[in-house]
């Protein structure tokens, strides 16, 4: 329940024990390599030293056929998995064996290339059923596509509006030439399809003859043979493609037994992507890599005994406070504290000299997501679905994080509802009450109650409000008097507590209540105006510390009333759901609106509780106490999306 030490690591391996050093500290999973430090590019030293390549790109586009090939699999050749499964495990030396490496890429290549064959043949396709389109309307026109007349005469094709009258056009021909005719080969609702033949000096007369009926030429270029003969061509090729398709298709999907060697190859390459971005960090010699960086250290024995089974000499060093800011933050946490980690990491990593905010958050937020939920049966799916998660899933990481905060969360939730009275709201009343009228139950006992209990729920909101706020300024007096700044400590925090201590007595009616509230005053003046400079200096800072501090402290606790809010919309909205349900008098109708009420009512709490409570942490009682800043701990390690490694 702390910030994890660090330490700083300067390493020098012999060059052929490159890549085995590299794999032992990949699996340990406790040293983060960086950049090196200035001074190696000194006039001195460069000449001797340069930095390290890899095949970092080549690793890149090997993971991307890899991974894009499981994607193909799963589109051409579908396996249905589980709703909450969890990922395969594997020992880490079958894990790291790459002797299938080249063919799994072969047959990911294989996969790719019959996939970019079905994506020609895809526009192939499209450019056949335009031609047969294009086509149809001239498939009885019993003349080749490419005769457009002889030397004398003259084969036009062209269209006609479908308003316009085809008799009409033939007599505008005829007044013009009676050596030509208008042919009609076909229509449909928007054209008429005709054939012009005529002599070549009549043309442009009967063309200026046909504008006002909006004649058109269309013209079919680069083909030959009659329409019907086209489109027939055009028909056979497509279902020849269609035909290639289907058995490149089974070809993918005959393939899918390789679909997990695919996906453990990919998290291999994943791997060595890692290894490779930390060796293009390094810097060498000839026969010598220098690596820095930082490791846990509690680690420290470990490695330890890791470097000395290789040739190399290395050296740890804890970091001074300039660095602070550049030392990779890892917080160590409990099962119950773990859970915000999800939360800090949504805002911002303590700073290396800071504090761990998850213990000193972790009670307060499940308290009050539990006290804005309230309800017994909303709880009760939360901790169902987290432990069906925890059991079948078994999440890592930020995914364990999120499953145990929905835990402990559902647990609290439940616990308000048990306190309120509340189970999907009052749905047991109403639903007793709707079978029997006449009944008397009054409904779930409750300690107390959202709806009638409404302001002393908001005192109460507001008063845990006051006990976080000043868990933030207990924690903020320990930091500051553990860097020896004891005297802005007690004129800040102390003055603050003496202040809360004489609004207590006053309300009390004690006759120390003024007193204690003026040196309480007269303290945090003092302190506010100790660097100011000048009567107006100091005046200003006493303004200042006035309207930060009155207006600061009572919009923090007035936030704290959301709590009350929240718990009241929910539970008003429940309720609402389940009087239309029991006004119906139908059980099917009551289960209906019941099933669709309280689904929206869940879905909607989930999400604003979740907000809400954030807000609480990370605006009101972060500033408190909290300093952000901190740069994640990224060590190298083994990083799989496919697989888990068995430890």
């Amino acid at each position: 329940m702390a910030i994890e030490k660090m330490k700083k690591l300067r390493l020098m391996a012999i060059r052929s024990q490159k890549e085995a050093l590299m794999r032992d500290m990949m699996l340990l999973g406790c040293v983060e390599v960086t950049e090196p430090e200035q001074e190696m590019a000194e006039p001195e030293i460069a000449p001797m030293v340069k930095r390290e390549s890899s095949d970092l790109t080549r690793y890149r586009a090997q993971h991307a056929s890899l991974t894009h090939a499981v994607e193909l699999l799963n589109k051409y050749a579908p396996v249905k998995t589980p709703l909450l499964s969890a990922k395969p495990e594997i020992d880490s030396s079958v894990f790291l064996d790459a002797a299938t490496l080249e063919d799994t890429l072969s047959a990911a290549a294989d996969i790719e290339a019959a996939e970019e064959r079905i994506k020609r043949i895809g526009a192939e396709e499209s450019r056949q059923r335009g031609i047969t389109e294009s086509l149809t309307p001239w498939r009885e026109l019993d003349m080749p596509l490419e005769c457009t007349g002889t030397s004398l005469t003259a084969a036009i094709t062209g269209m006609l509006p479908a308003a316009s009258s085809f008799a009409d056009a033939q007599a505008a021909v005829a007044a013009v030439t009676e050596e030509a005719e208008l042919f009609s080969v076909s229509a449909d609702k928007d054209q008429q399809y005709v054939l012009l033949i005529c002599f070549k000096g009549d043309q442009a007369r009967i063309q200026e003859a046909l504008r006002p009926y909006a004649f058109s030429l269309s013209t079919v270029t680069g083909m030959t043979g009659t329409a019907k003969e086209n489109i027939a061509s055009a028909e056979k090729t497509i279902n020849e493609l269609s035909g290639e398709r289907e058995n490149l298709a089974a070809r993918i999907a005959a393939m899918a037994d390789k679909r997990n060697e695919i996906k453990l190859c990919a998290d291999r390459v994943s791997t060595k992507i890692n290894s490779a971005e930390a060796e293009d960090k390094l810097y060498g010699m000839d026969s010598a890599i220098v690596l820095e960086g930082w490791m846990l250290a509690d680690k420290e024995p470990e490695l330890s005994a890791l470097f000395d089974r290789y040739d190399c000499a290395w050296e740890t060093e804890d970091p001074e406070p300039d660095e602070y800011p550049k030392v990779p933050v890892k917080l160590r946490n409990d099962k119950f504290s773990n859970a915000l980690n999800v939360v800090t990491n949504m805002y911002s990593l303590p700073a290396y000299n800071g504090v761990d905010p998850n213990p000193l958050m972790a009670p307060f937020y499940v308290l009050f997501y539990g006290l804005m939920l309230s309800d017994m049966g909303y709880g009760a799916i939360l901790v169902i679905v987290a432990l069906l998660v925890l059991k079948k899933v078994r999440p890592k990481a930020g995914g364990l994080s999120f499953t145990q905060l929905m835990l402990y969360c559902g647990i609290s939730a439940f616990i308000g509802g048990a306190l309120t009275g509340s189970f999907f709201g009052d749905a047991a009343y109403q639903f007793v009450h709707m079978l029997n009228p006449a009944s008397t139950w009054a409904g779930l006992p409750a300690l107390f109650s959202p709806l009638n209990d409404s302001l002393y729920v908001m005192i109460g909101a507001m008063g845990l409000g006051v006990i976080q706020l000043n868990v933030g300024l207990v924690v903020n007096f320990a930091k500051k008097w553990r860097r020896g700044e004891k005297l802005d400590a007690i004129l800040y925090e102390g003055a603050l507590w003496v202040i809360l201590a004489g609004i207590i007595l006053t309300v009390f009616k004690s006759g120390a209540g003024k007193p204690v509230l003026i040196v309480g005053v007269l303290s945090l003046f003092y302190g506010a105006t100790r660097g100011a400079k000048g009567f107006g200096g100091k005046a200003l800072a006493v303004v200042a510390c006035v309207y930060n501090e009155v207006t600061g402290w009572f919009g923090d606790i007035l936030s704290y009333s959301r709590i009350m809010a929240l718990m009241l919309a929910g539970c008003v909205i429940a309720q609402v759901f389940n009087t239309i349900g029991a006004i119906t008098g139908n059980i099917f109708l009551f289960i209906l609106i019941f099933l669709f009420g309280h689904t929206l009512n869940f879905l909607l709490n989930l999400l604003s509780c979740f907000v809400h409570d954030l807000r609480l942490q990370c605006l009101e009682y972060f500033k408190k106490f909290y300093e952000d800043g901190g740069k994640p701990f990224n060590p190298l390690r083994i990083n799989a999306k496919y697989y888990d490694i068995a430890k």
